[in-house]
């Protein structure tokens, strides 16, 4: 039994954690991997404040981790199954366990999104990948190509090139949504070439990744590439497959919250990547934490 139990170990779940325990609430988080969510494993995170120099986000999350273990926060590292939020006091199953708490932080993040072409998920392991710094250690002197034209594409494409002897960044548009600075860091870099306007057709390949098979998206002419590895950064998806039944969620699956991150359900708040945020940042997900955890606080002073 808890006061409190938090859904993801993520910047957000590890916020709350940090600011619900300090308060005096029997906390505990239910992560079904590594603490940080993705954040974790991010390369170098330069724009979260008090780190004039960046920091690896491995590094950033260990440390919220600690901090929320030393405020007194339990971790249970086991997937969630099932929810039972119907009732005043809302349930959690797990794999080895059911758990019982008088409210909830829904923080499971977002998950990257697929391509969906042809390969993508034959070669998944053996070639795609989704984590530059999970994986780009393997493809030194290799060919890789990054798919994607935001941030994370152009900044994780970056990363590669210290491994890689060529990084292709391949985007469906002309222009890069990306911000200035990564964009003229990817530019900068002699082992980095652009192939705009142009769409993934297939991945392909034997028993690991061979080449990618692209068309123009104006011309519609189809171009080979010979590459090693294929890493893939087209946003992410609302980690929500264990909560649909139960919240409201926009057109992207992302749960709707209000202001003070209330979901549809009493007791319950969604706080981070998983809810409708105009914004998904550790910045944002930190403020997202502490907010729900405060609002947890107050809801739990109404029921006594």
């Amino acid at each position: 039994m808890y006061d409190l139990i938090i859904i993801g170990g993520g910047p957000a779940g590890l916020t709350a954690a940090i600011y619900a325990a300090r308060g005096g609430l029997k906390t505990a988080v239910v992560e079904s991997m590594m603490p940080g969510g993705q954040a974790a494993a991010t390369e170098k995170i330069e724009n979260y404040p008090g780190f004039p120099e960046g920091i690896t986000g491995f590094d950033l999350m260990n440390a919220f981790y600690k901090q929320a273990m030393n405020q007194g926060a339990e971790f249970i590292f086991e997937p969630v199954l099932q929810l039972d939020l119907q009732k005043e006091m809302k349930t959690v199953v797990t794999g080895q366990q059911t758990l019982e708490a008088k409210a909830m932080i829904i923080a499971a993040g977002s998950k990257p999104r697929f391509l969906g072409v042809a390969g993508e998920d034959t070669f998944h392991g053996r070639g795609v990948s989704y984590c530059a710094t999970c994986d780009g250690a393997f493809y030194k002197g290799k060919k890789v190509a990054v798919i994607g034209g935001g941030n994370a594409a152009l900044e994780e494409g970056v990363y590669l090139t210290k491994f890689a002897s060529e990084v292709y960044i391949v985007h469906r548009r002309k222009e890069f949504r990306a911000s200035q600075i990564a964009a003229q860091r990817a530019k900068e870099n002699p082992k980095v070439k652009f192939v705009l306007d142009s769409v993934v057709q297939e991945i392909a390949g034997k028993d690991k990744v061979q080449k990618i098979i692209l068309k123009n998206a104006g011309s519609g002419a189809v171009e080979e590439i010979e590459v090693d590895g294929v890493f893939i950064y087209i946003g992410t998806e609302p980690n929500t497959k264990f909560t649909s039944e139960y919240f409201e969620v926009d057109q992207y699956g992302y749960i709707i919250t209000d202001a003070l991150l209330k979901t549809n359900i009493t007791g319950v708040y969604a706080a981070g990547d998983i809810r409708n945020t105009p914004l998904r940042q550790v910045a944002t997900a930190v403020g997202d934490g502490a907010l729900a955890a405060v609002q947890v606080e107050k809801f739990l002073a109404k029921m006594e």
